[in-house]
């Protein structure tokens, strides 16, 4: 497996980054990819683990060692292939996923993982490149029609698979392009919305049918696709966003990141202004923005500030500062909490932990944030006393973080039972809801996840809704 010495011989080195100044001019990616020799070599650290812990660390349980072994043999064509069997789409999660198979990696208990998520990417990459990727149309049709309901990483899976077994899938989007959070919650500079397209015509030559600008439950209804489909499949999300519940909240400048977010996407796609914002232009230019919440969004609400030419970004979170180095003997081979420092942090944003919002300060519009100290105590929150502070704002973001699916329309409609956290109630077994014709998969169903665990519910899915409409299948969990 890889070279037999290659992790006693070879350090880990993972991709670079173009200079946080110089970024900051674009909304382009700024991934600096290895060359194919560092590549190989990287690859050759792969040590043939007796249980390769990597596989249950992903939740598409791609096949690392194999195409580690053979990226380090020169066979791209066969790496690629591997890839592809376990994940429709490593050019996604090759760039967006926080690789918790690295973390469950045997060398990452010295802190030495393999690159895994760089070679994924080099090797879908070369694909493209090389013209391997192309429509897998299925031999025949099945005469099965399924409608699938939300075009993220979850619903694009789904259709794809169901696809290549031969049904009839029409994908309904409520968005003017597809791809969910992918393209209009994820900024530019982590992922490219041109990795979408090119997807997208490929499943369209795969033979699925995609409406742009249909909300299901408002231009369409779920009894009319009852009527017109053999099986429906909701893999719309959970865009339910948290609010921040605390006087002023209401004031002007106080806005979800997502629509923060989708309104400079759609700015990077061409949108004008009207189009972009329905609720006006949002910028953070000039302005003093506070971010809430310490997740990803909230980094990415950082990096797309610091583009706009804010004039200071701070970064709040409720929940303590992790540690610096999570304990290995504790934690290893699953996903620690540890401090995590992402490249928007980098470009220039103050962090701080522990921090409660008590008000938002102003009359017509924002000027500032109170705020107090907090402490955890026994698993309990509790006030830190006299630790109040007010921070100047111009612009509040809330990156707190989801509830759960939108109740309003489709899902009203659709009546299915949902689960005691408000989600879309199926097992992971058949995927199927209270209603028999109705399948639900991905955040829709899980709650707000990752774009991997996305990609694993649709495939899952999409074999659940082939055995169901066909007594067996031969697609892949």
């Amino acid at each position: 497996m890889g070279k037999e010495t290659g992790f006693l011989e070879l350090d880990r080195k993972d991709r670079t980054y173009a200079d946080p100044k110089g970024r900051l001019s674009h909304y382009k990616e700024f991934v600096i990819p290895h060359a194919e020799p560092e590549l190989k070599a990287q690859a050759s650290r792969c040590m043939n683990c007796g249980i390769p812990y990597c596989h249950n660390g992903c939740p598409v349980n791609n096949i690392i060692p194999d195409w580690n072994h053979l990226t380090y043999e020169g066979n791209w064509q066969g790496a690629l292939e591997v890839l592809h069997s376990t994940n429709n789409f490593p050019e996604f999660t090759g760039r967006i996923c926080p690789a918790p198979c690295e973390a469950s990696c045997t060398l990452n208990i010295v802190d030495q993982p393999v690159t895994i998520k760089s070679i994924e990417c080099a090797i879908v990459d070369k694909g493209w490149e090389e013209g391997w990727i192309v429509p897998q149309v299925p031999e025949k049709r099945t005469g099965k029609t399924v409608a699938v309901v939300g075009s993220g990483p979850a619903g694009l899976a789904c259709s794809q698979q169901l696809a290549r077994a031969g049904h009839s899938v029409t994908l309904f989007e409520k968005n003017d392009r597809v791809g969910g959070l992918m393209r209009y919650g994820i900024p530019d500079f982590k992922m490219e919305k041109h990795l979408i397209n090119r997807r997208q015509v490929q499943m369209m030559a795969e033979g699925v049918v995609f409406k742009t600008s249909t909300e299901v439950g408002v231009h369409v209804s779920i009894d009319s696709l009852k009527e017109n489909f053999d099986a429906i499949v909701l893999t719309g999300g959970a865009e339910d966003a948290r609010w921040l519940e605390i006087p002023g909240a209401e004031l002007p400048g106080v806005r979800l990141a997502m629509e923060f977010l989708t309104q400079q996407n759609k700015r990077n796609a061409g949108d004008d202004e009207l189009r972009a914002a329905p609720r006006g232009t949002l910028t953070a230019t000039g302005k003093h923005v506070i971010v809430i919440g310490g997740g990803d969004t909230g980094s990415d609400c950082v990096g797309t500030s610091n583009r706009q030419g804010a004039a200071s970004v701070t970064q709040i979170e409720i929940m303590p500062k992790p540690p610096e180095k999570e304990d290995k003997a504790l934690t290893w081979p699953n996903w620690p909490l540890k401090l995590r420092t992402s490249t928007s942090h980098d470009e220039g944003c103050e962090r701080d932990w522990a921090i409660l919002a008590k008000r938002v300060l102003g009359e017509n519009d924002v000027t500032g944030l109170e705020c107090v100290r907090v402490e955890w105590v026994g698993g309990k929150m509790q006030e830190v006393a006299g630790s109040e502070f007010v921070l100047q704002a111009d612009l509040i973001l809330l990156a707190m973080g989801f509830v759960g699916p939108i109740k309003q329309g489709m899902l009203d409609q659709a009546g299915v039972a949902l689960d005691a956290r408000g989600n879309v109630a199926a097992n992971v077994v058949n995927y199927r809801t209270s209603d028999p014709q109705i399948f639900a998969a991905g955040d829709m169903r899980r709650g707000q996840s990752l774009v991997v665990w996305a990609i694993r519910e649709g495939r899952q899915a999409a074999r659940a809704v082939d055995e169901a409409l066909m007594g067996i299948s031969e697609l892949p969990r």
